[in-house]
């Protein structure tokens, strides 16, 4: 039996919520990101109500040691949707335990509660350990990433 277990974060679990983040912040190296503007209680508490938004969890003796956020998303084509792993972090003192891939599991039981056909998430090239894990679990699909800016109508072309 693990010595960690993996919940959803409801509106109520605000611990663990602002928990979750702090993994985050220091899982991808980036403090200031997760931590210098925290949302509020109220905030967190509505994001945590969304259905389709995953919140998981990992904790151990009240701690956050492993978390992932996903979020369904609804398909034009057909009456389906996918589940997008956005986040996915283990506390560097917890990793080869098993804790991504339960927290995987987790949420690909709750995608086929909502009737999902897919769960998928995009790793970085030289990110290795995530490579293998995402490996390990499904198939591999090479695709290209790009980010554009929400003001792209002031660019100058």
């Amino acid at each position: 039996m693990a010595i960690w277990q993996v919940k959803r974060l409801g509106p109520a679990d605000l611990i663990d919520f602002r928990g979750m983040n702090a993994l985050f912040g220091t899982a991808f190296e980036d403090a200031q990101t997760w931590g210098a503007n925290p949302p509020s209680d109220t905030y967190a508490a509505d994001l945590l109500g969304k259905d389709h938004v995953f919140a998981l969890a990992a904790t151990k003796a009240d701690s956050v040691v492993g978390a992932l956020v996903a979020y369904e998303l609804p398909k034009f084509e057909s009456e389906r949707s996918e589940v997008y792993i956005y986040d996915l972090a283990v506390a560097e003192s917890h990793r080869r335990q098993g804790i991504a891939t339960a927290l995987i599991e987790r949420l690909c039981s709750l995608a086929a509660e909502r009737g999902a056909w897919v769960v998928y998430v995009q790793a970085d090239y030289g990110d290795d350990p995530a490579v293998a894990l995402y490996t390990k679990l499904g198939a591999r699909e090479d695709v290209m990433h790009f980010d554009i800016p929400v003001r792209m109508a002031q660019r100058s072309d």
